[in-house]
């Protein structure tokens, strides 16, 4: 029987000042409607498929690969672990070598979380320039079976750069990639069950979601 225990909200307030990846579509969230003019309230929403925390699907960085649509829910949906990479400084790795041990502890149906606590920064200009993950950590993962990652930052690769192999990688094997997370800090317990569902958006390269992590009894 599903029993949960405590659940974390792993997501960013989604408004029309939710940082987003530069040149990305601005949110931008209005009443349409009230109880007073209309008799119910409804608003307007108008965000990009990446607004907010979102997943990305293959297809974000790859013209074959599956949509948002296409993936399998299963990719969505694990036994979590978070990888911690607090102090690091503006725009440094995490390398293989800081996080080695935790990749010896994941397999398929994992999702890893990197845990930089740059979410922290959110609303400011030192956002953009975050922490990432070096390629040969996500290598050695993909290697593990994992398939499914996250992490408390903008972007899993640099921002403002025009290379992306951490979104090439895990988009060669259909893998989704979950960012724009926050609160991973408050994951204080082992084998988080964690949810990143997205919206059903046909043809689309990903999706808002309001990621959580659950923990059972």
């Amino acid at each position: 029987m599903f029993k949960p225990k405590k659940f974390v909200d792993l997501s960013l307030n989604l408004t029309d000042d939710t940082p987003i990846y530069p040149g990305d579509p601005k949110p931008h969230i209005t009443v349409a409607t009230t109880i007073e003019r209309e008799g119910y309230n409804l608003h307007h929403v108008h965000i990009g498929s990446q607004s907010g925390s979102h997943v990305d699907a293959p297809y974000h960085f790859l013209a074959s690969g599956e949509r948002i649509d296409e993936s399998d829910l299963s990719l969505f949906i694990g036994t979590g672990l978070v990888i911690p990479a607090l102090g690091k400084r503006e725009k440094e790795p995490i390398t293989l070598d800081e996080v080695q041990a935790y990749v010896e502890c994941v397999g398929p149906g994992d999702i890893v979380l990197f845990h930089t606590g740059w979410s922290r920064y959110a609303g400011f200009d030192k956002y953009f320039s975050h922490p990432y993950v070096h390629i040969d950590v996500i290598e050695a993962l993909l290697a593990k079976g994992v398939r499914t990652f996250c992490i408390d930052c903008i972007n899993m690769d640099t921002t403002g750069g025009d290379e992306f192999p951490v979104h090439d990688a895990v988009a060669a094997v259909q893998g989704i990639i979950a960012e724009n997370l926050t609160n991973f800090d408050a994951i204080n317990f082992p084998q988080p069950l964690v949810c990143l569902f997205p919206l059903k958006l046909v043809g689309c390269d990903g999706s808002p979601v309001r990621a959580v992590a659950i923990q059972l009894e």
